[in-house]
């Protein structure tokens, strides 16, 4: 499991334009910068074209063309690493291996022992509520089963970060909410660093230790709402509807708010 001594990650000033052929030049990040402390389950949040998967290709090094920095330990984020995993929303299992071998495709390049890697491959299997399932095909899953799968192998490398790109988002609705409580479970027990893009404001509020809201024209961060409710949350409760008002306001939808009773 992971030690806990991840060291914070910086998003200074990040600026991304591209190039679009016959109009200006499209500014997708504006200066956008936060903070995510070791061990936080932070959520990302803001209307669709506000530059929020952007930001997480340039967090997970696969995007070096812009302007600003992006730090952990202290030293610039250059390239792909095994330190910083990825869970998408589609799950993304390879249909002729099994759900076992799909895990052990994340250790492939990891240099540690073969029964060190069976013995990870085992924990995180269970670690997710699949034990018993291991020699499954992806297509013998439901889908909040592959997702599982697909969290398993984001993490079984002990990455210090997990990014996850709207991994319950395809889901039904009371799938989703079921595997956002085995997310939560799963974040507490192995202690990773996590960043969630969402455009779900109840799924960041439950979830997250800290939410930044962004909007767009351009794609900026306009606000950081730390979130100090207890666990388990409560969606009903009066703190929780305040936060998520917070939210919607920021990202200047008022229209969704609910009618006050």
């Amino acid at each position: 499991m992971n030690d806990g001594n991840s060291g914070a990650l910086e998003i200074r000033r990040v600026s991304k334009a591209y190039d679009v052929p016959g109009r200006a030049r499209l500014q997708v990040l504006s200066e956008a910068g936060f903070t995510v402390e070791p061990g936080a389950f932070v959520s990302i949040v803001g209307p669709s074209g506000c530059g929020k998967s952007t930001l997480l290709r340039i967090i997970l090094g696969l995007d070096n063309a812009y302007s600003g920095e992006v730090l952990l330990h202290g030293e610039p984020i250059l390239g792909a690493s095994l330190k910083r995993g990825i869970v998408f929303q589609d799950h993304r299992l390879l249909p002729w291996l099994t759900l076992e071998q799909n895990v052990a495709l994340a250790l492939e390049n990891a240099a540690i022992p073969p029964r060190e890697k069976t013995r990870a491959i085992a924990e995180h299997i269970a670690l997710v509520g699949l034990a018993g399932f291991e020699q499954a095909y992806p297509h013998q899953l439901s889908g909040g089963m592959a997702q599982r799968a697909a969290i398993a192998r984001g993490l079984v490398n002990q990455p210090e970060i997990l990014l996850l790109d709207e991994p319950l988002g395809a889901l039904d609705a009371l799938t989703r909410i079921r595997l956002q409580e085995e997310l939560q479970r799963i974040w507490r027990v192995e202690g990773t660093s996590m960043i969630l893009v969402t455009h779900d404001v109840e799924e960041a509020l439950f979830l997250s230790s800290k939410v930044i809201v962004m909007n767009t024209n351009p794609g900026r961060v306009v606000k950081e709402i730390p979130v100090s409710l207890p666990h388990p949350r409560d969606r009903s409760s009066r703190l929780f509807s305040e936060l998520r008002r917070e939210i919607f306001v920021a990202m200047g939808e008022r229209d969704a708010l609910p009618i006050a009773a």
